[in-house]
Parts: C-alpha cells; structure tokens; sequence
C-alpha cells in the first residue's frame, strides 16, 4: 500500500504567541496564507498566557509593548497586567483572521531537514507535515526551569513554578517559600504576602529595583488615543526614545549607571528601614548587570513581620524543612520557584535536525549563535523570532521580533525571487563573524563587566541572549536578506547516477 501524503505548506510557525501571530500577520499581509501555526497549548498567548501567576504584570509600558501594526487606544493603565496583554493577542488573532491557520494542542515533537526534498519534515502531537520554511517562535521565556535541589522530591507539601501556577492551590493562610529573586517574583510576593501565614524568601542574589511609574490611563486619554491617532503614535515614540538614549550607558559606559544605583538605594531606604535588612538587599553589583526590576510593593511587602529573607539561598529539603545555604531551616508547606526559564539552552533545539544530521543542541552545546539572530549555519530554511543575542536590558521586545519579522518576509521575498524548488543555508563563515563582531561589542557592555553571574550568560561564561546596540541598530541590520551571506540550493535536475551517486542537493553558483 502506497504510503499516505503527509500535509504540505509554504510554511509553519511555531507558537503563537507575539513572535508567532506576529509571524502570521506579516505572513498574510506579504500575501502568504499557505502556513500554519502550531501551539502546544490549547489557546493563543505564549508566555502571557502560561504566566498567570498573582500580580504578573509587564515591566515595559502598554503604548511599547503592542504590535505597531495592532495599536491599542484602551490599555487601562500605564503598565498592564497579564489578563490585558493577553486579551490583546486574542484580540489580534480575530483582528487578523489568524485562527483558521492555528493548529491547537500540536506540541511539535520533531523537526527534520531532507536534504532530498529540501524541506522540514514536522512530526506533531496531532500529526504529522512537511513545511518549506520553519519559523520558530517558542520564545526564550516558554520552559521553566526548576533547579535540581537535594531532596525536594521528598517534600511533601505543594511544588510548583510561577510559569505554572497551581490556580486550585489556595495559599491563604500557608506557610509559603519564594525561590528566587527575579522579574517573577518581586511581583509575586508583595501579591501573596498578606494572605499567606508566613512568606520565606529565599534570594541567592539580591535585585537593583526601581521605582514603577504606574497609573491608570484615564478615559480622556484612551478617547484621544482612539479619536487622534497621532497622539497615540507620538506616546510610543516617546518611550521608545527615551529607552533609545539609555542604551550607551548598558553597552558602551557602564559607568554612567552609578546615578541609577543611588536612585535605586533611595527607594529601598524609602521602604526599608531595617538597616541589616537593607544590607541583605542591596546588591554588589553594577546595576543593569542583571535585569533592572520595577516595583513600588516589593520593598514593603519584604519590611512587613510574617516575610523573612534567606540571604544564602536554598541548599537541601529535608521532608517540609527548607535548608538554606547558611544552615537555617524552614518549615513550610508550600514552595514556589521564581527561578527563570530555559533561555540558553532552549528545549525546542534538541528536536530540530538539520542538513549535516545533528541536532540544534549539538550545534550550539558550546553556545548559541545564528546569523543576524535567525539563521543557523546547517539549518535551510529555518528561522528563529527572538533567537541568540536579540534580547533587550531596557526596551520592548516587540520592537526586536518587528525587526525580525521584516528580515522574515524579505526571506520569503527572496525565495520567490530566486524561484524554483530553493533553500537558504546561512553560510559557516557568515555566522561567525556575524558572532564575532557581536562578541567583541559585549566586552564593553554592562553585562559582561558589571560582575554578576546572570541569565543572559551561558554555561561557558559568554552573553548569547542579549542585543548589544539599540533597537534601531537592530531594524536596520534586518531589514533585508544579504544573500552574501547564503548558499542557495537546489533540487538538482534528475540524471543518472555516477558509482558513487549523486547528492540530492547542490548548491548554485
């Protein structure tokens, strides 16, 4: 019996959440509809709807923090929740006709290149396809990532991750560990501290955190937005030039950080009046290392008599005692873990096998890289939104996947252009000067000189996550596809076989 046709497109994106629908807007708006989008999960939303944690809200103002193309005159404050960000996506899903080509609960298992067909081969949780270009945008915020403690297997109270938070656990009146000191949990705490029976933060690192320009977006203002364009446009061109002017100081003079230091202290002093308290919080390192965090809640919710700081970070469980690295112990009966992602070492690589037979996780075990953040040397036709060193210290991560969705669709432009059964292979020599010039500018940067250990580093010590420049500077070294920086290759015309046979593929001259 002949063997059934698998389904074939133009093209498959994968997650749907602002990488992925940004995807499949540009996609249908360059006049591609042959795609899908393929999501794990049974509803769109990316990390906005599995992060759904109390008082999980966006660090980057709402008027920044949306498409250009999907402006929203009704976001109701200055920095919106998760509930309204993710109502937002829903929102340009139906806007854009995108639900048609979303292929729900379609966790994509495998990936693999045919050097024969010159296309991706796509094994799925509800079957299987073949695409001609892959888009990856699972996003480096998507998989959580739980530390291996000694004996929390043992621990017989509630476990789980802020990314996964158990809505039918009820915390009131709990004795509740935070593990962790980030962007979840300086949110998370001051949302569960007065409810809970006692809160035990545990911190390895202390975090610089700054006041949060927060309010409500008044009627008036929302009727303007809506009513007069321009005044909404020229409300996120003022925070994105104001963000723009920041960058030198994160990548080029460190230095200049040490006012914002002095600021950040003050707001802790504000909140804080122990003072070995304040000792316990204030980091030794140069501000901007690691992310910046906004609060006004954070600092209080930490001076109130039922939270305690466990400076030293937790070492061990023993049955429902947390040991901490300094011999405290614990008891609790319920532990969260604010304690980040899989960014560098990011799960969706160990499915994809490129043209030489290895896996993207093979080919980055000593570090990300990829041309112009999307394209790595070995793997045609595929691109990833928010790939290795796009991430930002500062500004809007929209800005960084537009960028990127404009190289995507001049890809596509470029395919058609050159016409015929065709792949795109980012050349080894391009990857890597495009690597090595974007490894020599972060020896400036704050994040490499500012003496903290931080997600943005991999496991050998090296900046792969974030982008060294501004965010115009970005736009415009994606704007278009160099196909200098190419192999183009072919299905070569059929013809016999030598005694060794014939390769599949070729590569034009």
């Amino acid at each position: 019996m002949a063997e059934r046709e698998h389904e074939h497109v133009r093209v498959a994106v994968i997650g749907s959440g602002f990488g992925g629908l940004g995807a499949a807007v540009r996609l249908r708006r360059a006049g591609i509809t042959d795609f899908v989008v393929l999501e794990r999960a049974d509803s769109v939303g990316g990390t906005w709807r599995d992060n759904s944690y109390p008082g999980c809200a966006c660090d980057v103002p709402s008027h920044l923090y949306s498409f250009s193309f999907a402006p929203n005159p009704q976001w109701p404050r200055n920095f919106s929740g998760q509930p309204h960000i993710r109502a937002y996506l829903e929102q340009v899903t139906d806007t854009f006709g995108l639900r048609p080509h979303i292929r729900f609960r379609s966790e994509v298992q495998s990936l693999r290149w045919s050097n024969d067909e010159l296309h991706w081969e796509i094994e799925t949780a509800s079957g299987a396809l073949t695409a001609d270009v892959v888009v990856s945008a699972t996003g480096p915020l998507s998989d959580p990532k739980v530390p291996d403690i000694p004996g929390l297997d043992t621990f017989p109270g509630k476990v789980f991750h802020s990314a996964r938070w158990d809505h039918d656990y009820d915390l009131r009146g709990k004795r509740v560990a935070m593990i962790g000191t980030g962007a979840s949990s300086i949110q998370i705490v001051p949302a569960v501290q007065p409810t809970v029976d006692r809160l035990t933060l545990f911190q390895r690192t202390p975090a610089w955190v700054l006041p949060r320009a927060d309010r409500k977006i008044s009627a008036p203002e929302r009727w303007l937005h809506d009513k007069i364009p321009a005044t909404r446009a020229a409300r996120r061109g003022l925070l994105w030039g104001i963000r723009e002017l920041q960058v030198s100081a994160f990548t080029k003079r460190p230095n200049e950080l040490g006012l914002i230091e002095v600021l950040a202290k003050a707001h802790m002093k504000k909140a804080v009046k122990d003072p070995a308290l304040r000792a316990t919080l204030t980091p030794d390192y140069r501000i901007g290392c690691k992310r910046i965090l906004l609060s006004n809640t954070y600092y209080p919710a930490l001076a109130q008599p039922n939270v305690d700081v466990v400076a030293s970070g937790l070492k061990e469980v023993r049955g429902n005692v947390l040991v901490g690295a300094d011999g405290s112990e614990t008891e609790v009966d319920a532990v969260v873990f604010g304690t980040g992602f899989h960014v560098t070492d990011m799960p969706i690589a160990q499915r994809v096998t490129g043209a030489n037979g290895t896996t993207l996780a093979e080919e980055w075990k000593d570090g990300m890289e990829s041309l112009r953040g999307a394209s790595a040397a070995g793997f045609p036709n595929f691109l990833t939104i928010i790939g290795p060193n796009t991430g930002l210290g500062n500004s809007s991560m929209i800005l960084m996947i537009e960028a990127q969705l404009n190289y995507l669709v001049d890809y596509m432009r470029q395919l058609d252009t050159l016409g015929g059964k065709i792949a795109l292979s980012a050349r080894p020599s391009a990857v890597q000067e495009w690597t090595r010039t974007i490894q020599k500018r972060m020896e400036r940067t704050v994040w490499t000189t500012g003496g903290c250990d931080s997600w943005y580093l991999d496991s050998n010590g090296r900046n792969t996550t974030a982008w060294p420049g501004t965010t115009s500077e970005f736009k415009k070294v994606t704007r278009q596809v160099d196909l200098a920086e190419y192999e183009v290759l072919r299905v070569p015309a059929a013809r016999p076989a030598g005694p060794a046979g014939d390769k599949p593929a070729e590569v034009a001259a």
